[in-house]
């Protein structure tokens, strides 16, 4: 076992391998943990003085991560934080959990991956291997992280060094699949690419899934996202035409959840939220635009789900004048902005868009949520109201916008004077009530 792979395949087998996480926020945080707790010794790498500190304390900042198992490891020596790329030098395998957002114009922002591959590149050496967990387009391995890596290292793939691909499946909050028991997709740049990479997650996480290239696995992650994207855009736009119909689609939808084969079932809301659905889709239809295609279903169903957050100002706005109040002047209460229930992530949470277009029209806004005392996006700052029950009585309408389970809903129906529900939170309760209006 003399090869540059031998030798690399034996060190993941006994754990002496070292690994190192560039990103360690909502993917590279949990993933560091479980690597750690697998036995490896993992350094995570991140330009964020507050997070590394953290991390070095012993702190979590994520709440699918206790803090009582960062320190753990930090405390065994397992686990460490630094914001500088030369740390990379001393490990032998590395893992770029960087985001991967939209420009305003929609473009995608490959900033930070390229960013991170050229403060990596200077520390590579042979006998590494490197894994771009970021959502992205086919061929942003191949095409953007190899040639830097090789032109500034002098390695060659394969021969060298490493290349692989494995997109990142984290859905906070979820507690039933985690990073570990999560089927983690693997391709590589070559065969061998693949199977080196392969055999380090093996040793951590419980079900491998090779593919054939990065291509496939940069694809089945798109596919992924653009599945659920495109089924939400449907229920969406069902909900706007029940809405003219005067049919309750959330009858119509467990209705037809009732058929035991060929229906999945998806609910409509304000909007689109999270760090990949909103972006993933439009990752790809980015790039087929580069190839003279037209991407027509995921441009139909980004442009209903970007329209929803101003389908439910249209809806706050109707409910106020049915009670003959004016939006402008109008105290709104908004429940819930993190982009889903029950965690503390705003990423591209619909919440905001809601809130910006009431204020542009005049409305004194206020938000609650319990996971989010805080906020500041884009100008926007606000503070999460302390006496919940008392803004929703002084409120002239609260919209319901993140369904969060710690809501005493029941308690809110009976204080409010007027609620718009995006999220069908109040249910039955609410259908036919005088003073709700549902989505």
């Amino acid at each position: 076992m003399n090869t540059i792979k031998d030798k690399l395949l034996l060190k993941f087998q006994d754990r002496t391998a070292r690994i190192g996480v560039i990103g360690i926020g909502y993917v590279g945080l949990p993933l560091s943990v479980v690597f750690a707790e697998a036995g490896f010794t993992v350094v995570g790498v991140d330009p964020d003085e507050d997070k590394v500190a953290a991390i070095n304390r012993g702190e979590s900042y994520i709440l699918d991560v206790a803090s009582e198992r960062v320190r753990a490891l930090v405390d065994a020596g397992k686990l460490s934080a630094s914001t500088d790329y030369a740390v990379l030098g001393a490990v032998d395998a590395v893992s770029i959990c960087v985001p991967t957002p939209l420009r305003k114009t929609g473009d995608p922002d490959l900033s930070f991956i390229a960013s991170a591959s050229q403060s990596l590149a200077p520390y590579l050496h042979p006998g590494m291997v490197v894994v771009l967990e970021s959502s992205t387009y086919p061929g942003t391995t191949r095409e953007m992280i190899l040639p830097v890596l090789e032109a500034t290292s002098g390695l060659s793939v394969c021969d060298d060094f490493f290349l692989a691909f494995s997109p990142e499946r984290v859905d906070p909050g979820r507690e039933d699949w985690t990073t570990i028991n999560t089927p983690k997709v693997i391709g590589g740049i070559t065969p061998d690419c693949g199977e080196v990479a392969a055999a380090w997650y093996d040793q951590a996480l419980d079900t491998i899934v090779p593919v054939s290239t990065c291509e496939v696995a940069e694809m089945t992650k798109l596919l992924e996202n653009t599945f659920r994207m495109i089924n939400i855009g449907m229920v969406n736009e069902l909900a706007i035409m029940c809405d003219r119909l005067n049919i309750d689609v959330w009858e119509v939808i467990e209705a037809a959840a009732t058929k035991p084969f060929g229906f999945m079932k998806f609910t409509p809301g304000p909007g689109l939220g999270g760090h990949c659905i909103p972006i993933d889709p439009l990752y790809l239809s980015w790039k087929l635009r580069s190839l003279n295609y037209n991407a027509r279903f995921i441009e139909l169903a980004s442009e209903i789900n970007t329209n929803m957050p101003r389908y439910t100002l249209g809806k706050i706005q109707d409910a106020l004048n049915l009670h003959k109040k004016p939006i402008n002047g109008s105290r709104v209460l908004i429940l819930g902005i993190a982009y889903k229930p029950d965690i503390d992530d705003l990423r591209e949470s619909p919440a905001l868009d809601v809130i910006h277009l009431l204020q542009e029209k005049g409305a004194d806004v206020r938000y609650h949520d319990p996971f989010i005392p805080h906020l500041n996006h884009d100008g926007l700052l606000m503070v999460s109201v302390m006496d919940l029950m008392e803004e929703v009585a002084a409120a002239d309408c609260v919209a319901i916008i993140t369904n969060h389970k710690q809501y005493d809903y029941g308690a809110i129906l009976e204080r409010a004077q007027l609620i718009v529900d995006t999220r069908n939170a109040l249910g039955q309760a609410g259908k036919d009530h005088p003073k709700v209006v549902r989505l």
